[in-house]
């Protein structure tokens, strides 16, 4: 058993060799029991690739290591899964337009495509981790003739229920999305629903096998996400990026979900406390320039995060019915959040409102703002007083295009000497999921090259070319590159304002810095309530 952080906020408890089924269900079974009787404080458990994962509450200080061990070693004292596991039969169309790299991978182990897919079918998987992507399954028990390296360049875009072939590893692709996986088929099943209960159809430990079926019999059409309809906020441009956000939907790791959530969670904090909304109300995130809304039946509204062109910082603004609000470019960082009185009126998915752009659900169809979207509001009472309210702007998220992050070193760090004196730059491909830095290249191989493992948000990846990757909200939940580090919580707030072109430099503290640095954070933000509620009476 070996024991270590997962930046501030997790630590992760390895079991043993990921490849061996055994290992797989005990895994599961430990990762059971703590959801059954969790630690104190612990909000969530991940069981992947041979490792537990715990996830502690906001604010939550991790008990001393030793502690921590004991209780893990209790529950990995129990009896393993039962010896018969769920075995889950899976339909898939081989080869064709389902399947274009079959007849590839077949050639590769000398053998045709029709003696590759009984090959593929005949064998027994287990899955060994869910990620990647919501309900993406890990399934080990390829056989080792049918092994094949990821491909050189991914495809921009792979097909819904795609059965893949990953080194010595078979997935599935639960969603649309890019991917480098060798594709010998498409399953018509829908291995990821947010609507149920899991919202992934496999767990950890299972048993898979395959059932090779005919095309005919299935119609492969992708669902349309249904709009919302109803009063609220009419859109009528939505900006270069505009997507609701709320907090996140923290609880469904094990389903392959990342809790996501707004890029910089403290300034749409501010913001709803500015409306009188709760913190976590789901807001709007607008990225590097805003949209132009109509309000019919007029609102209290207020923005927080980097200034944007056309509304005061810090200031709640009320506005008449028919009012229109033109958002301009955002200055001084890359984000901005625009919180609305009451909230808004859409289903909750998971236990969030926030748009998973990847998975494609929460907010309006899982999607950005387009033109002629409506955004249903609540009713909400107006706070006496608001229009006098305002925010301290020191209070602002720190911008400026050169930005110190403070981080929990990795296991890659020892054998990098003088990475925290490099200077990098933020490229122009980054996104949600994480910041792509440009700079000099780190060399190759480093511990952890390809070692699939639980990752979070601020996590500092090194991927093959050298140059990091720092995860963002929209981080996946396991991560394949050697970990350099974790920035630490306090300063995701900073890390989500980094726009491209801006430069950073990361600076090594201790675990007791990071937990003092969220406990003022944390502070501020209940001063700002106080005197927030004072106001009220």
């Amino acid at each position: 058993m070996r024991l270590q952080a997962l930046g501030d906020s997790a630590v992760v408890f390895s079991l043993g060799n990921d490849a061996d089924r055994t290992v797989a269900r005990r895994v599961r079974a430990v990762a059971d029991r703590l959801r059954r009787n969790p630690p104190s404080g612990i909000s969530e458990v991940l069981a992947a690739f041979g490792n537990v994962a715990l996830f502690f509450e906001a604010g939550i200080t991790p008990p001393p290591g030793e502690a921590l061990a004991a209780v893990l070693a209790e529950a990995a004292a129990g009896p393993a899964l039962a010896a018969r596991p769920r075995v889950v039969e899976i339909p898939v169309v081989y080869g064709g337009e389902a399947g274009p790299d079959l007849s590839e991978v077949a050639a590769a182990a000398g053998l045709t495509p029709d003696a590759a897919t009984e090959l593929h079918a005949g064998a027994e998987y287990f899955v060994r981790a869910i990620g990647f992507a919501p309900g993406f399954p890990y399934l080990g028990g390829l056989p080792p003739a049918l092994a094949r390296p990821r491909r050189a360049t991914p495809r921009v875009r792979v097909p819904a229920g795609s059965v893949g072939i990953g080194g010595a590893q078979t997935g599935i692709y639960p969603q649309a999305s890019p991917g480098g996986w060798n594709l010998i088929g498409r399953s018509p099943w829908r291995l990821f629903d947010p609507r149920e209960t899991p919202p992934a159809r496999l767990e950890v430990g299972d048993e898979v096998r395959f059932q090779p079926v005919a095309a005919s019999h299935f119609d492969f059409r992708e669902e349309t996400p249904v709009q919302p309809d109803g009063p609220g906020i009419r859109v009528l441009r939505p900006g270069a990026l505009t997507t609701v956000q709320d907090l996140g939907r923290p609880g469904w790791r094990a389903s392959g979900v990342s809790p996501a959530g707004a890029a910089d969670p403290f300034s749409l904090r501010i913001a709803n406390l500015l409306v009188g909304n709760a913190e976590g109300e789901a807001g709007l995130e607008l990225t590097q320039t805003g949209p132009e809304l109509e309000f019919p039946a007029g609102g209290l509204v207020a923005v927080a995060g980097a200034p944007i062109d056309g509304l005061a910082w810090g200031r709640p603004l009320h506005l008449p019915p028919g009012a229109r609000l033109r958002l301009g470019a955002v200055s001084g960082g890359w984000r901005t959040y625009l919180a609305c009185a009451g909230g808004f009126g859409l289903p909750r998915v998971l236990g969030g409102s926030g748009t998973d752009l990847r998975a494609g659900f929460g907010g309006l169809g899982g999607r950005a703002l387009r033109a002629g979207d409506w955004l249903p509001l609540r009713r909400a009472e107006i706070p006496r007083g608001a229009a006098r309210w305002h925010v301290d702007p020191r209070l602002q998220p720190a911008g400026g295009r050169d930005v110190e992050l403070r981080v929990l070193p990795g296991p890659a760090a020892a054998e990098l000497p003088g990475w925290a004196e490099r200077v990098f730059s933020v490229g122009g491909r980054s996104d949600r999921m994480g910041l792509r830095l440009e700079g000099e290249a780190f060399p190759r191989p480093l511990p952890g090259d390809l070692d699939s493992f639980p990752v979070i948000p601020g996590t500092v990846q090194v991927p093959p070319d050298g140059r990091p990757i720092v995860l963002l909200a929209d981080a996946q939940t396991l991560g394949g590159y050697a970990r350099l580090g974790h920035v630490i919580t306090a300063d995701l707030p900073r890390l989500g304002q980094l726009r491209p072109g801006d430069t950073l430099r990361f600076r090594a503290v201790e675990p007791g810095e990071a937990r003092a640095l969220l406990a003022a954070r944390e502070q501020t933000l209940r001063e700002l309530r106080l005197g927030l509620e004072a106001r009220r009476c």
